[in-house]
């Protein structure tokens, strides 16, 4: 099988072009690779299509992104938190294109495109502003929108442990977005707190199979 781990974070966003379509995992601060998406900032990279479920906040992780204008268009559904000075600089320049989902049909337009389905239909959003434009339907007497399944070239991911293979698992509520973003894109890489040896992971344990993991790197958490 496959070794996975990498030797740095430099070398490991090196493969995520301009243009690119970006998942990023986590939700706040909790789960969020920030080691990852500091490396993916630092390079000569733009029109970036982020998906997170917020857009940052300070100085670190997120933020970084929108703060070097790596980013034309952001998928999210809260953004607009305290303290996302350069996401809102940004978005005041005109720069960036925004995108709202609610939280759940976010998690539900990932989890499809995982599974390889086309999309669902949700009643969340319908005859909102939201979901104008979008095909509805009504079963059973109540109103549906229906929302195409989600999938990008690349995620970032992190989590607790992983083994050479790519087998991952999460701490607490860093089990968020984290696995479904793992399997919705083509390319995944993981930010890991501590890589073990194959069979170190309980199977029961393994919260993300390595067959989504395309890489991972270890980070001192």
């Amino acid at each position: 099988m496959i070794d996975k781990s990498g030797r740095s974070l430099a070398e490991a966003v090196a493969v995520i072009p301009s243009g690119a379509t970006v998942l990023v995992g986590g939700f706040g601060d909790i789960g969020v690779p920030l080691e990852l998406v500091a490396a993916l900032a630092e390079r000569d990279v733009r029109d970036l299509t982020i998906v997170s479920n917020n857009a940052g906040t300070g100085e670190r992780g997120l933020a970084l992104l929108f703060k070097h204008r790596r980013v034309s268009r952001v998928i999210a559904s809260f953004p607009s938190q305290a303290g996302a000075d350069h996401f809102f600089a940004a978005y005041e320049e005109g720069k960036l294109d925004v995108e709202l989902v609610p939280q759940g049909t976010l998690a539900e337009r990932l989890r499809a495109g995982g599974a390889g389905l086309a999309g669902f239909f949700t009643p969340t959003g319908y005859g909102t502003e939201l979901t104008r434009g979008k095909e509805t339907r009504e079963i059973d007497g109540r109103g549906y929108v229906y929302e195409k399944a989600l999938t990008a070239d690349f995620a970032l991911v992190k989590a607790a442990k992983a083994d050479r293979f790519g087998n991952l698992r999460y701490r607490l509520a860093s089990r968020n977005f984290n696995p479904l973003m793992a399997m919705a894109a083509r390319h995944t890489i993981a930010q890991v707190g501590e890589i073990v040896p194959a069979g170190g992971i309980d199977p029961d344990d393994v919260h993300t199979p390595g067959v989504f993991v395309n890489q991972i790197v270890e980070v001192a958490q």
